[in-house]
């Protein structure tokens, strides 16, 4: 039975994962981190809805209806991480917790992937953990979630 449930969202171009720049992300597919996160789930009792989109309203969207059907947000922004500000106000409007994930270790990348809108609404930050981050995310999640209804 669960006693949550978690929003795992994921922004443009993780479609592509497993074969998008192997040697920064990795060799697993997005199906392949959707059945880690759904897996994750269940041994923490997280009921886990696993969305990617490489549209920014629609991620919008999903954040907005999940404002009544949801306990936390995951969020692999990916390239929107840099540079929606919707995106992050959307996090906030929905006041639910917010951990943030990314695959690879955005500040040993580009200078323009160190900056983060959405960082400044997240609880909790995970990057350079491969798709483990998402496991990472989901547990800390837990925890998040234990601690505010024991409140």
């Amino acid at each position: 039975m669960t006693f949550a449930s978690v929003l795992v969202l994921n922004g443009p171009n993780l479609n592509l994962l497993g074969t998008r720049e192997p040697a920064i992300y990795g060799s697993e597919t997005l199906d392949d981190v959707a059945r880690l996160c759904r897996d994750a789930g269940e041994r923490l009792d997280l009921a886990v809805d696993f969305c990617q989109s490489n549209a920014e309203h629609q991620l919008i969207d999903w954040l907005h209806a999940a404002r009544t059907k949801v306990d936390g947000i995951v969020i692999n922004p990916a390239a929107f991480t840099h540079t929606s500000v919707a995106i992050a106000d959307a996090l906030s409007a929905i006041q639910k917790p917010v951990i943030e994930v990314h695959i690879s270790n955005v500040h040993r990348r580009e200078a323009f992937r160190h900056h983060s809108y959405v960082s400044a609404v997240a609880e909790g930050i995970i990057v350079g953990c491969g798709t483990q981050g998402y496991v990472l995310a989901l547990e800390r999640m837990a925890t998040l979630l234990k601690n505010r209804a024991a409140k």
